[in-house]
């Protein structure tokens, strides 16, 4: 039998054999509630120089402080996603100077780029065990705000933070259809040498803010 005949046979073997079954694949899960979920986001990513701030329906003074007090003068945003014009609202007449992320990169390049300090958007959950944001970018809000100014700031809701990601893509029906990406984020970018040296903001941003917003009680 040539080699060519023997890898042939091969196949043919596989292609007949019965499918096997499925293994036994159990998915952790913790009886953690909301305040613990918090607590243990928090901790995850202020370990990895993350930072997290709990806010109310006040949000955006509270985004104000955090951006004046780092010496933030442009806001790079997206106009049409779901927090656009509350910033619109609340930082129109403000020293923060607002800039939109409504044309094509191409034309934004430079302003992307330079021209900005910081870049808005809204995260779809996060992921208490590892603390992790988990973003679904779209023609609203670009993965680029997200990837590509100094600083990064996120606004998720308490009762979107999950156990685990298992957890999270349950909850939000995963399997019901997903996005082009998604993006999963745990504190800002950072890469070491070989003389493991950790850098930050070399490959995306160096710092990254995430802004709870919690229900009124």
């Amino acid at each position: 039998m040539s080699s060519r005949e023997h890898i042939l046979d091969l196949l043919r073997q596989q292609r007949a054999a019965p499918a096997s079954e499925p293994s036994d694949f159990s998915v952790r899960r913790f009886q953690w509630d909301p305040e613990e979920r918090l607590r243990r986001f928090r901790e995850a990513l202020e370990a990895v120089r993350g930072s997290v701030h709990e806010v109310g329906d006040d949000w955006p003074r509270v985004l104000r402080d955090v951006l004046i007090e780092r010496d933030v003068k442009a806001l790079m945003y997206g106009p049409g996603g779901p927090h656009g014009a509350a910033l619109e609202t609340a930082l129109e007449r403000d020293a923060i100077k607002l800039v939109p992320y409504a044309r094509p990169v191409e034309e934004i390049r430079d302003v992307l780029f330079t021209g900005v300090d910081a870049g808005f958007t809204s995260a779809r959950g996060a992921i208490a065990e590892t603390g992790t944001l988990v973003l679904w970018p779209d023609v609203s809000e670009p993965r680029l705000l997200s990837l590509v100014p100094p600083i990064h700031v996120a606004l998720v809701d308490e009762g979107a933070i999950h156990s685990t990601f298992a957890e999270l893509m349950e909850a939000q029906h995963w399997n019901r259809g997903m996005p082009t990406n998604a993006l999963l984020i745990s504190g800002p970018s950072k890469t070491a040498d070989i003389e493991q040296t950790l850098t930050y903001g070399v490959h995306g941003p160096k710092e990254l803010i995430v802004l709870v917003r919690r229900p009124s009680r």
